[in-house]
This record gives C-alpha cells, sequence and structure tokens, in this order.
C-alpha cells in the first residue's frame, strides 16, 4: 500500500483531502495525519527512565495518566540528534500525543506549525531513498508544497510493535513505582 492509498483508507470515501498537522524537526518539516493526533501540549516536566534508549527521554505525567516520551530528532537520527541538547527546550518545542495501536505516547519536536489540507492525489508514495535524513520505512508519503517538501511520517512504524509494549510497560510501572514508595 502506497502513503497515497493509506491516507485515502483512513478518510472518508467522499473525502479527497486529508488534514496533516506539520512540524518541523530543525530545518526539516514533517507532516502526520491529524487523526492520528490527540492533542499537542507544550513541552513539561519530563521525568527520566534509567537504562532506556537514548531516544527515551522518559515519561510525562498527562492528566494523570504515565506516558512515554520520545525525542523525535534522536529517534529519526536527524543531523545533529547526537549533540548535547539543551536541558532548557526552545520556546516553541511541542509534544504531540499520539495514539499508536491503543498505546499513546509523546513525541518531542522542534515546532508546530499548522493545520494543512493536502488533496491525497498529491500524496506521492515514499521513495526508496533517505529524504530529509529519513530512512524511507518512515516515511508514509511525501508532497511538494509551495513551501518545500513536507515528510508525512508513519508514526506505526516509527517504534517497533516490542519497543512500543516496552514503553507502554514502563508507563504502568511508573505509577506503581511512586505508589510503593510513598506508601
Amino acid at each position: 500500500m502506497n502513503g497515497r492509498d493509506q491516507y485515502r483508507k483512513t478518510a472518508p470515501e467522499s473525502e479527497e483531502n486529508v488534514q496533516m498537522i506539520s512540524f518541523s524537526i530543525g530545518s526539516e518539516r514533517f507532516g502526520v495525519p491529524i487523526l492520528v493526533v490527540q492533542e499537542i501540549i507544550m513541552m513539561s516536566t519530563i521525568t527520566e527512565i534509567p537504562n532506556s534508549p537514548d531516544f527515551v527521554e522518559g515519561v510525562i505525567n498527562l492528566r494523570g495518566n504515565i506516558i512515554p516520551v520520545i525525542d523525535l530528532r534522536k529517534r529519526l537520527r536527524l543531523r545533529g540528534y547526537a549533540k548535547e541538547v539543551s536541558a532548557t527546550p526552545k520556546p516553541g518545542t511541542r509534544i504531540l500525543v499520539v495514539e499508536i495501536e491503543g498505546n499513546v505516547t509523546g513525541f518531542i519536536v522542534d515546532s508546530v506549525a499548522k493545520v494543512i489540507t493536502i488533496p491525497a492525489s498529491r500524496i506521492a508514495p515514499p521513495p526508496d531513498i533517505i529524504v530529509a535524513g529519513v530512512q524511507s520505512l518512515y516515511i508514509s508519503g511525501v508532497v511538494h508544497l509551495d513551501q518545500g517538501i513536507l515528510v508525512i511520517l508513519d508514526f506505526r512504524r516509527i517504534l517497533s510493535m516490542e519497543e512500543r509494549d516496552a514503553l507502554e510497560g514502563v508507563a504502568r510501572a511508573v505509577p506503581q513505582a511512586v505508589e510503593s514508595i510513598t506508601r
């Protein structure tokens, strides 16, 4: 299934347009279907998880729900991902709260631009090469816009099933650990 088919499948049959949330990491522009994103929040205090992969920043408490937070720049290994990141996030830094097959995860991005409407016919399938420094495995499509290329990410593929299960287990374990400490 190519990128165009994926978005036609998620949109009602009568729809010919796809709504995307556009966001940036560094100088690269990305998009994600609006239906995948539960909400966009400002950067908040993240509790680190010992011995976690470098791209896992930790967990946050989002209205009583503990969710894992991934640094998307590190996960995608974008330019500059290995540089020491300032402990103080930039003013535009946001967390995209995304539901992936029942698991809620936060993804740190540099900024969120806006919701854009794209004709499904303009979405090209992912190329076989690396685009914007991202492996094609993580890309569901690309769109040529007036402002440049928008790379549409497939958040279902950014984390493997094993990684999602492990993060969900950590998110469930954190409240239990806190509860046992406070007893």
